[in-house]
């Protein structure tokens, strides 16, 4: 099989002349004879300034290079979309998919005998991990790292968690204006992304757990020099996996995905990293299977003390041994034969994880967070498909609740009527917000967070059952409901409820009802008229997204990205 630079060579009708051609253009970089008869291993070039996580990308590069080369082989950086959190309209969501393609077409197109993915922000990791296990050749993960804490007043802040908690305080009018301008230029005091278990830090753990990367890669912080020697010994790894030919399919299997799933609920993590981990494993044909998903929860208690679930940040669990030392105290929960990409076993990394005396970040599994599941997974007549609760950021006595349903029929209608006394929504209802998932947003934003009304907010209410078919950051807290399958966009009956209705959330049942007699919602199904399209939703990427995205228990991927065999009917 062909290799280095005579991989996919350019179709000129003659391969003679398209390696001729090839060789002649790349010397022009002053690429001697030597160094492109090497292996050549691709890097991702994430950086933007749009995307203030990836700032390290270029120190990150050139560690990977040098690892590279001391291994003997060429290293080729090549830059693809990259996509910020805060800086995506209208949602990051929305383009995953499309940054997904970008990187794995681009890793297809280029010669290139093995790639080092490089990405960090949110929807970045996620969309790498789906190209290159579609393109199917080895890979190995450097995620950009976590930023360092701030403070502010005597406080310890962490985006976004501390982000949330003071903006509800300024809606709240406990802090004023002059406060959260200051506070602005504390929360994020370095380059990297979010310090708290939020979606970013979620997915580097699970890719970690799952022995895609090198130890220590999920939770070293961005700016420590660890961060490059890591980067440094990947470029080398790189070079080791392209002579073996190891896949992501050889690591990333059912048994390492469990391993992943069990250190998702060890780490009271994103609701987000499902959706993803579904759609990476969807390109590899692997069915996820939520109900297998929600009998981890029950039997992997929360043991990591981290934001938005506990009180520590990124660096801390870091210091605390990291993501080896939480293996060493799930081993008797995971599948320890699994393969990494450092060449040997989870069993392997779990002997080398460092014992940090009285570190109180990462729990024994006898003095646990909380048991029960900290991500659960809830069925009812308002979420047929499923839908799904981060119960270890929930107000517990807000586990089992019934209330009155007050309704918003989109993002917009909520971002315009949450504060209006008007509305009179009460602390004991459940808000429901809808036409936010995959195809209603579009992009099933981050929106699922709906803040307290802010005359509630000023009168003490923190926290509110809330619910709809949108996401929220794994960065948020609160008795939040999200990502009821299907949609209300798509028919879904979250479509069906009426202002005034009763709901009735019980987290530890699973089960999440409409209490409105079938009758009645069978009149409302039948006089249910779906949403239009939006505006724009006829060409273009929007187009394809509307008529392709599939729902949040496919990962919201693209139909035509699954493997054959997976793709709906």
């Amino acid at each position: 099989m062909a290799s280095g630079l005579r991989k996919g060579l350019t179709s000129y009708g003659d391969a003679g002349f398209s390696l001729f051609f090839r060789t002649a253009f790349i010397k022009a970089m002053g690429y001697s004879d030597d160094a492109l008869d090497r292996p050549i291993i691709g890097i991702t070039n994430t950086f933007s300034d749009f995307n203030p996580c990836h700032g390290n990308v270029p120190d990150l590069i050139e560690g990977i290079k040098r690892g590279v080369m001391l291994a003997g082989g060429l290293p080729m950086a090549f830059p693809t979309i990259s996509i910020h959190e805060g800086f995506a309209h209208p949602t990051s969501m929305f383009l995953r998919n499309l940054m997904a393609m970008d990187t794995e077409e681009m890793i297809r197109a280029q010669p290139m005998d093995a790639v080092v993915l490089v990405g960090g922000c949110d929807k970045t990791l996620p969309a790498q991990l789906m190209a290159a296990a579609s393109a199917d050749i080895p890979a190995i993960v450097v995620p950009t790292g976590p930023m360092l804490v701030g403070h502010h007043r005597g406080q310890v802040l962490g985006a976004c968690t501390d982000c949330r908690r003071l903006w509800a305080q300024y809606r709240a009018g406990t802090i004023d204006a002059a406060e959260i301008a200051e506070v602005s230029g504390r929360l994020a005091p370095t380059k990297g992304t979010c310090m708290v278990m939020g979606t970013a830090s979620t997915v580097a753990s699970m890719v970690e757990a799952l022995g895609l990367c090198l130890p220590g890669g999920g939770t070293c912080p961005a700016v420590h020099a660890e961060r490059v020697r890591i980067a440094e010994a990947s470029g080398t790894a790189a070079v080791r996996l392209a002579a073996e030919g190891l896949r992501m399919r050889d690591i990333l299997t059912p048994a390492a995905l469990r391993n992943a799933w069990t250190v998702l609920q060890a780490i009271g993590g994103s609701t987000n990293a499902l959706v993803h981990f579904t759609a990476v494993a969807g390109r590899l044909g692997i069915p996820v299977d939520l109900e297998a998903f929600d009998a981890i929860g029950r039997e992997v208690p929360v043991l990591v003390d981290l934001k938005p679930s506990g009180e520590h940040y990124m660096e801390h669990l870091h210091h605390a041994g990291g993501i080896s030392r939480l293996l060493r105290e799930l081993a008797p929960l995971l599948d320890t034969t699994c393969r990494t990409v450092g060449g040997g076993t989870i069993a392997d990394i779990i002997a080398g994880a460092e014992e940090v005396p009285g570190q109180d970040v990462i729990r024994p599994r006898d003095r646990p967070i909380m048991t029960g599941g900290g991500l659960a997974v809830l069925h009812g007549n308002l979420a047929p498909g499923s839908a799904l609760i981060k119960r270890s950021a929930a107000t517990p006595a807000l586990l089992r609740h019934e209330g009155r349903a007050v309704v918003f029929e989109s993002v917009g209608d909520m971002v315009e009527r949450i504060d209006d006394e008007q509305v009179g929504i009460r602390a004991d209802d459940v808000i429901v917000m809808r036409n936010a998932g995959p195809k209603g947003a579009p992009g099933m934003p981050e929106a699922g967070y709906i803040p307290i009304p802010r005359y509630l907010a000023r009168a003490g209410v923190k926290d509110m059952v809330r619910l709809s078919d949108a996401r929220m950051s794994g960065t948020a807290f609160g008795t939040i409901v999200l990502h009821l399958m299907p949609e209300s966009a798509v028919g879904g009956p979250l479509g069906l409820v009426r202002t005034g209705d009763r709901i009735r959330l019980d987290a530890e049942a699973r089960t999440l009802d409409l209490l409105v007699e079938e009758a009645e919602l069978a009149a409302r199904r039948a006089a249910w008229v779906p949403p239009a399209r939006p505006p724009g939703g006829d060409r273009g990427y929007l187009k394809l997204y509307l008529d392709e995205v599939l729902q949040a228990d496919q990962g919201c991927d693209f139909a035509f990205c699954l493997p054959p065999r997976q793709q709906p009917a």
